[in-house]
């Protein structure tokens, strides 16, 4: 029985350790204004980053930007370029969620 829940505890680790987020790279926030427009109108869900909205805050271009590309990508099933906005983000295995605002890592 033991290595059954072994079994179980490897594979549901193994479950977690695909995850992948996409994040801005550290550029000037006109730059990464630029690929936030573009992911915004390009089909990413920017609701929760609007004012009052559960991602809001921190309230910085780099933060809004991380939110929308990561929208995207996922929105894109991960798909491999879908990370890239003219070399301006790329994908990371660290989660960028902050306190009240969950960063999904698929799509929703």
């Amino acid at each position: 029985m033991s290595a059954f829940v072994f079994a179980l505890l490897v594979l549901s680790m193994a479950g977690h350790s695909n995850a992948a987020w996409c994040a801005c790279k550290g550029l000037s926030d006109a730059v990464l204004q630029k690929t936030l427009d573009y992911a915004c109108g390009a089909g990413a869900d920017c609701n929760p980053i609007h004012q009052n909205g559960p991602c809001f805050n921190p309230n910085t271009v780099r933060a809004h930007c991380n939110f929308a590309v990561n929208s995207y990508f996922q929105k894109k099933g991960q798909a491999a370029g879908a990370c890239d906005f003219s070399g301006t983000a790329t994908v990371t295995a660290t989660d960028p969620s902050t306190a009240g605002c969950v960063y999904p890592a698929s799509a929703r």
